[in-house]
């Protein structure tokens, strides 16, 4: 996957100590993160529910404390021989939009920053990530969600009462969905309450 590869570029030019937009993790916790995504299916619960999160902490934590180079390069060379995440389709579904998130945590955490011109298949990738994604990601909201990317179908990401509108390219739609609201470079629309509501909630994983 080419985001991949861009990704492990950008950690390897910033270093192991650089802030990212992931709370306090620097660049090697998050990339240890990613080491523990491809690799570690036993803490694979802890990513998004709180029941095993104290176990895939651990677990990163301990990956964290390898030669950054090493982990970097075990973020380039992805999941073990035995994932089906190897079979490219299957890596692109799974993580073309974490990965670019990721990679916009780092680019984004130091200002000013710009918005890459993104490649239509990686486009296409994020846009599939949000609409097969789009539940999962906004699960703590209780109003109605939708995406309009440039150029691009609507996307229903949630649907209930009051719908709130984001507008914009796909990537800024990307981080949006995603947490990253306070960089996402996109217009919302809506009743003034529900966007209220969409701007507090904690989306994301």
């Amino acid at each position: 996957m080419v985001e991949r590869q861009a990704l492990c570029e950008t950690l390897v030019e910033v270093g192991p100590d650089a802030p990212t937009l992931c709370g306090d993790w620097t660049t090697r916790d998050l990339a240890a993160h990613l080491v523990v995504r491809d690799r570690r299916p036993d803490a694979a619960p802890g990513l998004i529910t709180s029941f095993m999160a104290g176990y895939t902490e651990q677990v990163r934590a301990t990956e964290a404390e390898r030669p950054y180079g090493e982990i970097v390069d075990r973020v380039r060379k992805g999941p073990p021989h035995w994932s089906p995440l190897r079979i490219d389709v299957l890596d692109r579904l799974a993580n073309s939009l974490e990965f670019f998130v990721h990679h916009e945590d780092i680019r984004r955490a130091r200002r000013p920053f710009t918005p890459r011109e993104l490649e239509p298949d990686l486009e296409d990738a994020l846009a599939e990530g949000i609409d097969r994604g789009g539940r999962l990601l906004t699960r703590r909201l209780d109003v109605g969600l939708a995406f309009e990317p440039d150029g691009r179908t609507s996307i229903s990401a949630r649907k209930g009462p009051d719908r709130v509108t984001v507008a914009g390219p796909i990537g800024e739609c990307a981080l949006f969905v995603y947490g990253r609201k306070d960089v996402a470079q996109v217009t919302v629309r809506g009743p003034a309450a529900a966007i209220t509501k969409v701007r507090e909630a904690p989306l994301g994983l």
